[in-house]
Parts: C-alpha cells; sequence; structure tokens
C-alpha cells in the first residue's frame, strides 16, 4: 500500500495539547482521536504512546479503535479523497470490478495516496446510491452508476 509522505510529523506537545483537551469528557478515546483528525487529518502514530499512557489503556486498544473505524487514517490524506462503495448492492453492479481497475491505475491500495499527494483511495459501506451503484463520492460529492471511464475521468479531474 502506497501512501503520502508527511511534511512533518506533528511535534508531541501538540499531540499532548490534542489529548488535553478532550479528556475531561466521559468517554475520552473517541473525541481524542476525533481532535487527532481535525488538528493533523491523520492520528500520528507518534500519538498512540500518549493517548495510551494518559487514559491507563494498552496501545492495542487505540490502535484497535483507530483501524475500526474508518472515519481514522493513520496517514495523510490526499487533497482530495475518493470514496469507492463496497457494500453489496454496488459489488453486484461492478464495484468490485471498478475498484480493482481504478487501484491499478493508480498503483495504489486502500487508504493509499497517489504519489503526487494529488487523491486518496478508501472504502466506504453505503453511500445509499444502492439503485444507482456502483457509486463512490469524491471529497463530499456523491456519484452514482459509474463505469472505469467515468470514474477515472472524475479521479484525474482530481488531479492523480
Amino acid at each position: 500500500m502506497q501512501a503520502s509522505t508527511p511534511a512533518s510529523a506533528p511535534d508531541l506537545a501538540a499531540i499532548q495539547e490534542v489529548i488535553d483537551a478532550h479528556t475531561h469528557l466521559e468517554g475520552p478515546l473517541l473525541p481524542i482521536l476525533h481532535g487527532m483528525m481535525e488538528a493533523f487529518d491523520h492520528v500520528p502514530e507518534d500519538a498512540v504512546q500518549p493517548i495510551a499512557d494518559t487514559l491507563n489503556i494498552g496501545r492495542a486498544e487505540v490502535h484497535g479503535v483507530i483501524s475500526f473505524y474508518h472515519d481514522f487514517r493513520t496517514l495523510p490524506a490526499g487533497r482530495h479523497i475518493v470514496k469507492i462503495c463496497r457494500a453489496e448492492a454496488c459489488q453486484a453492479l461492478g464495484a468490485n470490478r471498478l475498484a480493482d481497475a481504478v487501484l491499478a491505475k493508480l498503483g495504489t491500495g486502500w487508504h493509499g495516496t497517489t504519489p503526487n499527494g494529488a487523491v486518496t483511495i478508501e472504502p466506504v459501506y453505503c453511500l445509499g446510491l444502492c439503485a444507482n451503484g456502483p457509486a463512490a463520492m469524491i471529497d463530499d460529492k456523491v456519484v452514482g452508476a459509474l463505469d472505469v471511464a467515468k470514474l477515472e475521468k472524475v479521479i484525474a479531474e482530481a488531479g492523480a
């Protein structure tokens, strides 16, 4: 899997500032992780241990939550995020074939970012266009009835 390279990793003081801003909340792990996403566009690897230490939980628990929820990423995203629907209705209409072709063309895997940093490809499980699949979301715009050519055109317009 290819991913973009961060310009610079956030320093530990900035990470601790995000943690401290959320520890007063009930069940603070999810708010802390959302705070990391807001502050850094990803949950830096360097944040996992301070989060675990602050909350008195294991690194594995923090990692498990990060990897379970699709809203969290551990690497910075590209300038545009393309989410390709992986739900059964879209799969029945060719989403797997579509995803395989686009991932191969871009030379990346799921959660990967194109080498120029323009596009990050992520799976999503239902965009609500079940009758008009396969579907994808490019940034905040949902597009249905996709084929490889149509999705490649949209991604090319995003700069990939």
